[in-house]
């Protein structure tokens, strides 16, 4: 009897479990946390880069009903003031300051921006960064990518949010505090056929966060690295009537961010399956992974060529062409 019993506790706790892995937005540590901790941003000082839409915007503006003190950038500064007077018209006009970046300028003009954040919110500092801002190009092959595409996407991707991190990390040393959270990407985790370059931007920035995080934890400054896989955004329906790709909504997205930084998570996943299952596979099993990424590869950026679902499991089971 207790042998029937103890079988059938097993099988519903695996019935849930494979439920929860199929039908989940995000990674079991990630989706056990709950909601966000308000506490954790009331009054907090947050500069989010790209802030000017997607993600970025849904952020900020989400922040701002959970009480942060915002400081919001991008290159187009009338985007942001129109992010911070729809923001206002909600929330009043305070707590919403717009510092303009490009952070392909160098480190000379980011310095400038630096010293501007800090000077905020009467001197208050910065709390959060969140790294937002990100070049993406279309799909291609790794020998297609020009050399100024290459460029343009480590100099957004990896050197411009280094270069603002290094700036800023000496000031919250000195309050004993700090927080960045890193928007990383699937193509950070496991090989993005089709996005070699921007792949590479973001293992970059998995690299120098993790690192840094373990120099610096015990003063007192902590990362959060997410990973999303495809997300509704302006440019990218939730599900596009050609490719009926999968995505997490950018509202949604945004909160699973604000829960992984509020629970002082080092690491999140974020994405519907195939792409969740993906990113267990290389990180448990990875011969398994780069098996699977090597057999549809290929595949994958002839479907991005024809505007198709480049997330679709018939990448692994179709037939291939000759």
């Amino acid at each position: 009897m207790l042998s029937i019993v103890f079988s059938s506790v097993i099988l519903a706790l695996l019935l849930t479990f494979s439920h929860k892995f199929l039908t989940g937005d995000g990674d079991f540590t990630l989706l056990s946390k709950g909601k966000v901790k308000r506490e954790s941003f009331q009054d907090k000082v947050v500069w989010i880069t790209g802030a000017s839409r997607g993600i970025g915007e849904v952020l900020a503006k989400q922040l701002a009903t959970l009480g942060a003190k915002l400081i919001i950038s991008a290159r187009n500064e009338p985007e942001l003031e129109r992010v911070k007077n729809q923001i206002s018209g909600k929330h009043g006009p305070e707590g919403v300051e717009i510092l303009p970046l490009d952070l392909s300028s160098g480190e000379d003009a980011i310095r400038e921006v630096v010293e501007k954040a800090i000077s905020l919110f009467g001197g208050a500092g910065v709390d959060y960064v969140i790294h937002n801002a990100a070049f993406e190009r279309p799909k291609s092959t790794a020998l297609d990518v020009p050399e100024a595409s290459l460029k343009a996407t480590l100099d957004v991707n990896v050197v411009g949010p280094i270069s603002l991190t290094r700036l800023l990390l000496p000031h919250m040393l000195k309050k004993g505090k700090g927080h960045f959270v890193v928007m990383s990407s699937a193509a950070g985790k496991a090989p993005a056929p089709g996005q070699a370059v921007y792949s590479a931007s973001k293992f970059a920035l998995n690299g120098y966060f993790h690192s840094l995080r373990s120099e610096f934890y015990q003063k007192g400054i902590m990362v959060t690295v997410v990973c999303p896989g495809p997300i509704e955004t302006s440019n990218a329906p939730a599900t596009s009537t050609s490719s009926k790709e999968k995505r997490v909504s950018s509202e949604r997205c945004a909160e699973l961010v604000l829960v992984a930084t509020s629970h002082g998570l080092k690491e999140a996943w974020i994405s519907y399956q195939p792409v969740l299952a993906v990113m267990y596979l290389v990180q448990y099993m990875p011969s398994v992974g780069f098996w699977l990424m090597d057999k549809i590869g290929a595949k994958r950026v002839e479907t991005a060529a024809k505007k198709g679902n480049t997330y679709s499991m018939n990448l692994l089971f179709g037939r291939k062409k000759e």
